[in-house]
Parts: structure tokens; sequence; C-alpha cells
């Protein structure tokens, strides 16, 4: 089955009790029994719910896991991928992350006595060279987030496994239709489902896809002895969106495409990060590994009164966090999405306070292009 026909069809059928060609909300938290110790296998909505079960089944065929644990939120997705970890392992981790990751991994898994080191993950050296025989985990992004670095899936694989520690790869920005970690030998796939996957900005919530059985079944562990599940009514609007991935994400990356382009032909952008882009460091692994570039663009402007005065311009992108969404978005990082990470090591990064992060929606390419040539043009 092709992958647009699978977005489609993917974890549903007419439902068996009316026949509901959408798998219908089941907003209950609890389930009647048949009889004294036999119920109908469903107990409790926090262990288990018919709609959550539904959008489970359809990322497990998606991204071609074994097993998927929807949560309330992307970060809670991440958070159970660090409650596989026990006090005293190691995690190595990309050093560009989504803020709200740095901030996780710094403090509340630090303080579970999780020893943790960032490396620079598009470079599969470092990346080797910071693993021990205390890693149990590799987490990346690719691309990153907001400095659009390609990790080399494959080769962070094999060095994660070479320790006997598990790769989990996050693939919010290109989704399972431009990027498939798992053939790539990933273990975990982690997905913030608030992104292209609803694709509509009106729900919030993540997945961590399994490799094997036996991790889906730790994972389903956490989720329900920690009780941060997805509920109901965003599994069905999840669902939905996966309906539509399939023609959203060519229009989104056909976008991205041409706004790469037109961006690095300006004289006037210091730097246009995109994997795309032939100019990109990382181009020849995203080629190789990816089905797609995607619509996630950043861009130095070189100053912080050049990004205020181009975000303030702008008039059909619109100024707000999270990304993914059918409409065009435009952010800060500096001072919005990784405003959690300290200045320094920002700098340090390259997250500068003329950087601005583009996620690129499904309108007409020229109306967007028109909107940031007035945005390139606009004075402080």
């Amino acid at each position: 089955m092709k992958p647009s026909t699978k977005c489609v069809h993917a974890g549903s059928g007419p439902e068996p009790a009316t026949g509901a060609v959408n798998t219908p909300i089941f907003a209950t938290s609890t389930y009647a029994f048949e009889a004294f110790g036999r119920h109908r296998g469903w107990v409790y909505s926090r262990t288990a719910n018919p709609t959550r079960a539904a959008l489970e089944q359809a990322m497990t065929e998606l991204e071609g896991g074994a097993a998927t644990a929807a949560f309330a939120s992307g970060m809670a997705a991440v958070n159970a991928v660090t409650d596989l970890l026990e006090a005293g392992d190691h995690l190595v981790a990309a050093d560009n992350l989504y803020g709200g990751c740095y901030r996780l991994l710094t403090t509340i898994t630090a303080r579970h006595g999780i020893d943790v080191t960032f490396v620079d993950a598009s470079d599969p050296g470092a990346l080797a060279a910071a693993c021990t025989d205390r890693t149990r985990l590799v987490h990346v992004e690719t691309p990153t987030n907001p400095l659009m670095k390609v990790v080399d899936i494959a080769a962070a694989a094999e060095a994660a496994h070479a320790h006997a520690a598990l790769l989990a790869v996050d693939n919010t920005f290109l989704s399972p239709l431009l990027q498939r970690p798992f053939e790539l030998g990933a273990d975990l796939v982690v997905h913030s489902t608030t992104k292209y996957l609803n694709g509509h900005s009106d729900a919030l919530g993540g997945v961590v896809v399994s490799r094997t059985p036996e991790l889906g079944e730790r994972l389903h562990r956490v989720q329900y002895t920690v009780g941060s599940i997805m509920g109901p009514f965003d599994a069905f609007l999840v669902l939905r969106g996966l309906r539509t991935l399939a023609v959203r994400i060519a229009a989104h990356d056909a976008n991205g495409r041409r706004l790469a382009a037109f961006l690095e032909s300006r004289g006037d952008v210091p730097a246009v990060l995109y994997p795309g882009l032939a100019s990109h460091p990382g181009h020849d692994v995203a080629a190789r590994q990816q089905l797609g570039f995607g619509a996630m663009i950043s861009v130095d402007l070189g100053t912080i009164e050049r990004a205020e005065a181009f975000c303030n311009a702008l008039r059909i992108f619109t100024l707000a966090e999270s990304l993914g969404g059918v409409e065009s978005l435009v952010c800060h990082p500096a001072t919005m999405t990784h405003a959690a990470v300290p200045r320094e090591e920002r700098e340090h990064l390259g997250i500068g306070d003329g950087l601005i992060r583009l996620s690129v929606g499904i309108e007409d390419g020229a109306d967007l292009e028109a909107d940031l040539t007035t945005a390139l043009d606009a004075k402080g």
C-alpha cells in the first residue's frame, strides 16, 4: 500500500457497532464489565481508549513500527522516552534541540540521576565519541530545530548500537512521508502530533513509535502509569489530519523549496538554512536519507532590529510559536521557542538574535514570496 493510501486508511475502518466510517470520539473515562472478572477489552481510558488506540495503530502503520503510544503533548512523548532510563544511565543528545527538550534534559531528566551529554549530532565522529559504556539512549532531531542541521541517522544508529544504546529520532519536521527512521536503524521515532500530523493547529499531542513490541510495551507502561495520555478529542483531530497528510506535505514541500531558493537568491539575506539547498552542508545526507526537504526554513537576518522589522511587516506569515499547520508561521527562536536555552549556549550554537524560523504553509507560493519580499524590504 502506497503512503498516500495509508494516510487515508491507516488505523481506521468502519466502527463495528454502528458502521461509522470515521472513528468516533469515545468520550468516556470508564467501561462497563460484561460480568464479574470479565471485561470487553476496555477498562479505563487512562489505560486505553478506542479513539486513541485508532491513532496509535495508524501511526504504527505509517512509520512501519511495531507499536505506538500517544501522549498529551510532544514534550510528554520525549519525557516518556527518557523514562525508559534509570539513574546512573548516560544519555547523548543533539546539542541543537527544541528549547523545551533542552529544558527537560537539563532540569527534570538530570535531577533523576541521568547524565546528559550534548553533542553536535551532525558530526558522526563527535556523536560516536560521546557514547560510553553507560550510554543507554541517543536522542536526535533531524533536521534540527532551528538550525536545520542534518543528522546521519544510519551513522547515529551504528554509534548507539555499538554501546547497546537505543536511538530515538524526532521526525516531527518531516513526517513519515519524507523520512523513514526505522529503515535507517532507529529504535524509537518521536513526533509532536501538534505539528504536521495534525496540520491544523487545533490539537496538542505527541507519539512515540517503537521498533519492537517489547519497547512498545515498556512505553505503554510509562503512558498509563504516569497518565500523560492523549485525550480522545485530540486523537480524533490528529486522525482527521492524517487523512490529508500526503496532499498537505506535497504542498508544504513545494512551497518550502520555492521560498528557500528565493531567499538564497536575495543578496541581503546573510544565511539561509534549508537542507534542500545544494549550499547546505547537510544537503548530501538529506538527499540520501530523506524523501523530500520539507517546509522548515531558518534565515539569519543579522540583527535583532532587522528581525523585528521583518516579523512586524509580514501579513500572511503569522508571528507565533509552533509549526506544521496549513498556515505559514514565523518565529524568533531566541525570544520564543529557545528562550529557555541560556544566551551563551544559544550564541555558541549559532542561534543568534537575527535568526528567524519559517514554517511554510500551503498558501499560494507567489503570495508567500511577495509577503517575504515586503518584509525583507522593511526598515526597522
